[in-house]
C-alpha cells in the first residue's frame, strides 16, 4: 500500500474531489474550448461510424483531461456513464492513475492502455487508445480517445484514432492561419492533401511560425524553434519563386530541396481576397496587404498583435465580435501582459478607430485628484484648479474609447459617481454646471480577481456587472505558446531595420523562465541584451544578459507536471522510511521506485526515465 500512496490513488478506492466539473464550469471549458470543439466534431463523427458496431465511444477531452464530447451507443454509454466517462468528468492521472486520456496528455503522444493496466480497477474492463491533438505552434490543445470493452478492441484502432487527431490538427491550423501563408507539403506528389501531408505556417515576413508534426519534422524543426527560423534557410527555393508558381498554376506543386538535399514537394495555399507585396525584401514575403478600403480581422490592429497563442487570439476573436456594439469589455491578466496594448488595438480595429482613445491609470493617480481627472471642474472649483477648468478624462473620449487601467484600484466614492455616469450617459463637473451628455465606448482592465473582490465589498459589485460585459483573459507570458514568435517580434520592434535572433539554447531558457513582469520584464531584458551586443553581431547569447537574469536562468527550471503538493508529501513520507533490507526483487523494485520518486520530487514522468521505463509500466508496478 506504501507504493500505492506513493501514486496518490488508491485503486479501489473512492475519486478524490474534484473529479467532475458544475454545469456553470463545464459551460466556460466548452466556450473556451469552441474552436477544438467545432473541428473535432466531424471528425469524431465519421470515427463513431467506423466503431459503432462494437462496444466502443468516442471522446474528446481539454488539456487538462475534461470530457468535452463523446458518442457512443445508448446500451454502452450507460455502462461507461457508471465509470465517469461522460462531459464533465476528469481523466487527468491526478485523479484515476494510469488510463488513456490522462496519461496521453502526461507524455504528449499516443497510447493504448488494454484491461488491467488501467490503475484504478474500475476502469479494468475498458480498452482504450487516445492520441494528443496539438496547435500549428506545440500547445497541447487536447485528447481524442476511443474507449471500449476490452473484449472487443480491435487492432487497427490506435491508427484510426491517430489519423483522426491528425485531421483535426490540420483543419485547425488552416482554420486559425488565415492570416499567413501556408506551404503544404510531402515527399510524394501524391502525398499533398492527403491526411499524411505535412503543413507549415509562413509569417508575411518569411519566418516559419507554426506547422503540424510532419510539416516540421519535413524542415528538421522542433517546436521550439518555430517563431526562429526564415524559409530561405531551409529551403533552396525562395518564397517568392513559390508564390510566382501559385500564380501561374495554383494546384500544381513545386519540387523544391532541403539544405540536406532532400527533395519535397511543396503547394502554397493562401485564402482568397489577399493580396500580396513582394517588393520589400527579395525571396520573402514582406506584408499581406488588403484591396484598398478592405478592413477584416485579417488586417486589423487585433491581427498585427497576433503571434500565436490560441488563448490570446481566443481573446481578440472575443473582443472584435463586441467591438462596433454598445458592450464594455473588461481585460483581466497579470501584470506586464499588454493589457492598454490589447485594448488600443480593439478600439483600432473598431468603428471608432481615428476618434479619442483616452487612457487612464487608476492606480497611479492620486486619490484626492481622480474625481477631477476623471469628471473635470468648473473654473475655480478648488484650489490648485485651472482658471478655465478641464472637460475631465470621459469628456475627452467623446466619440471615442474610455480606458480605465487597474480599475480594480478606484477608490469607492469615484466607482459610485462612475456607475452614474454609466448610468445616465452624462457627467456633471466638479464645482457646478449643467450635466453634459457623453459618449463613449467603455474598456477597463484589472490583474486582480474583480469578482472576489465585489464579493469580499471592495469593489462595488453593481459596477462590476455594469463593467463586465465581456471579459477576455490575456494569458501570461509564461503559459503562452508562441514564445519564439513573440520573441523576434519584440526585437523587430527594438531593433528596427536590423536582423537579430537569439541562440537556440538561450531561447528555450528564455521558455522556461517565470517572468513575473510578462511582457514588459521580458521586452526590457532583450532591450539590455541588444545594447550589450558589438556592431557586427545579430546572435544575442548567455554574454549578454545582464547579471541579475544571468542568476535567474542559471537556477534549475521548475520541474514539469509535477504532482500536487498533498501527493508529494505522501511520497516524501514514503520514500523517507527507513529501508529494510532487501529480501526479494519485488522490494528492491519497490525500493528503486521509492528512491526515483523521491529524486524526481514526485514527478512521474522523469521517475519512469530514470527507471528505463515508461509511465504507465510505473503505475502498474505501483499498483501490483
Amino acid at each position: 500500500m506504501a507504493a500505492q500512496s506513493a501514486a496518490g490513488l488508491v485503486p479501489d478506492a473512492r475519486l478524490p474531489e474534484p473529479d467532475h466539473v458544475n454545469a456553470a464550469e463545464l459551460g466556460r471549458i466548452i466556450a473556451s474550448g469552441h474552436e477544438l470543439l467545432v473541428h473535432s466534431r466531424p471528425v469524431m463523427d465519421v470515427l463513431f461510424e467506423q466503431v459503432q458496431s462494437s462496444q466502443s465511444m468516442v471522446v474528446l477531452a481539454d488539456a487538462h483531461g475534461t470530457l468535452m464530447h463523446t458518442l457512443g451507443r445508448a446500451d454502452f454509454l450507460q455502462r461507461a456513464q457508471q465509470v465517469a466517462l461522460s462531459c464533465g468528468a476528469s481523466w487527468h492521472e491526478q485523479y484515476r492513475g494510469t488510463n488513456a486520456i490522462g496519461t496521453a496528455l502526461a507524455e504528449g503522444g499516443s497510447i493504448e492502455i488494454h484491461g488491467g493496466e488501467h490503475f484504478l480497477e474500475r476502469n479494468e474492463f475498458l480498452t482504450c487508445t487516445a492520441a494528443p491533438i496539438v496547435s500549428a505552434t506545440g500547445q497541447l490543445l487536447g485528447v481524442l480517445d476511443i474507449s471500449g470493452d476490452h473484449r472487443s478492441g480491435h487492432p487497427h484502432t490506435y491508427g484510426l484514432v491517430n489519423m483522426a487527431a491528425r485531421l483535426i490538427e490540420n483543419r485547425l491550423i488552416a482554420a486559425t492561419n488565415r492570416q499567413h501563408i501556408r506551404l503544404h507539403l510531402h515527399p510524394q506528389r501524391e502525398g499533398i492533401g492527403t491526411v499524411a501531408e505535412g503543413i507549415v505556417v509562413i509569417s508575411g515576413d518569411g519566418w516559419v511560425v507554426g506547422g503540424n508534426r510532419a510539416g516540421l519534422a519535413w524542415l528538421c524543426l522542433t517546436p521550439v524553434e518555430v517563431g526562429a527560423a526564415k524559409l530561405q534557410s531551409l529551403l533552396d527555393v525562395p518564397l517568392n519563386a513559390l508564390i510566382a508558381q501559385r500564380q501561374r498554376r495554383p494546384d500544381e506543386s513545386m519540387r523544391v530541396h532541403r539544405r540536406d538535399g532532400q527533395a519535397l514537394f511543396v503547394l502554397l495555399k493562401q485564402d482568397t481576397g489577399t493580396m500580396v507585396n513582394r517588393t520589400a525584401i527579395p525571396g520573402t514575403l514582406s506584408q499581406v496587404k488588403q484591396p484598398v478600403g478592405a478592413r477584416d480581422s485579417q488586417s486589423d490592429a487585433l491581427a498585427q498583435l497576433d503571434t500565436g497563442d490560441l488563448r490570446w487570439r481566443s481573446a481578440a476573436d472575443k473582443a472584435r465580435r463586441v467591438a462596433d456594439k454598445p458592450i464594455p469589455l473588461l481585460i483581466q491578466g497579470e501584470s506586464g501582459v499588454g493589457k492598454e496594448l490589447f485594448a488600443r488595438a480593439v478600439h483600432d480595429s473598431g468603428p471608432r478607430r481615428g476618434k479619442p482613445f483616452v487612457a487612464i491609470n487608476c492606480a497611479a493617480v492620486p486619490e484626492n485628484l481622480i474625481e477631477a481627472e476623471l469628471f473635470g471642474y468648473a473654473p475655480g472649483a478648488f484650489t490648485g484648479a485651472r482658471r478655465d477648468g478641464s472637460l475631465g478624462r470621459l469628456r475627452e473620449a467623446q466619440g471615442g474609447t474610455l480606458f480605465l487601467d487597474e480599475i480594480g484600484d478606484m477608490p469607492l466614492l469615484m466607482q459610485v459617481r462612475l456607475l452614474r455616469v454609466l448610468q445616465e450617459r452624462q457627467v456633471s463637473p466638479l464645482g457646478g454646471g449643467p450635466a453634459v451628455p457623453v459618449d463613449f465606448a467603455l474598456m477597463c482592465a484589472t490583474h486582480c480577481k474583480l469578482r472576489e473582490a465585489a464579493e469580499q465589498g471592495h469593489f462595488r459589485s453593481d459596477l462590476y456587472y455594469r463593467i463586465n460585459g465581456l471579459t477576455v483573459q490575456l494569458p501570461s507570458l509564461r503559459t503562452r505558446t508562441d514564445f519564439a514568435v513573440l520573441t523576434q517580434r519584440l526585437l523587430v520592434d527594438l531593433n528596427p531595420g536590423r536582423s537579430l535572433q537569439v541562440a537556440p539554447e538561450l531561447l528555450t531558457r528564455l521558455s522556461q523562465h517565470p517572468w513575473p513582469g510578462n511582457l514588459r520584464q521580458y521586452a526590457n531584458a532583450l532591450r539590455t541584451a541588444c545594447a550589450m551586443l558589438d556592431p557586427a553581431e545579430v546572435c544575442i547569447d548567455w554574454q549578454h544578459l545582464s547579471d541579475d537574469l544571468l542568476d535567474d536562468l542559471s537556477a534549475p527550471a521548475q520541474p514539469a507536471q509535477a504532482l500536487p503538493i498533498q501527493e508529494l508529501r505522501a511520497i516524501e513520507a514514503t520514500a523517507l522510511k527507513p529501508v529494510k533490507p532487501v529480501q526479494n526483487l519485488q522490494e528492491l523494485s519497490h525500493a528503486a521506485m521509492r528512491q526515483a520518486l523521491q529524486c524526481s520530487s514526485g514527478n512521474m514522468s522523469q521517475a519512469a526515465r530514470q527507471l528505463g521505463i515508461s509511465r504507465q509500466t510505473l503505475y502498474r508496478k505501483l499498483k501490483a
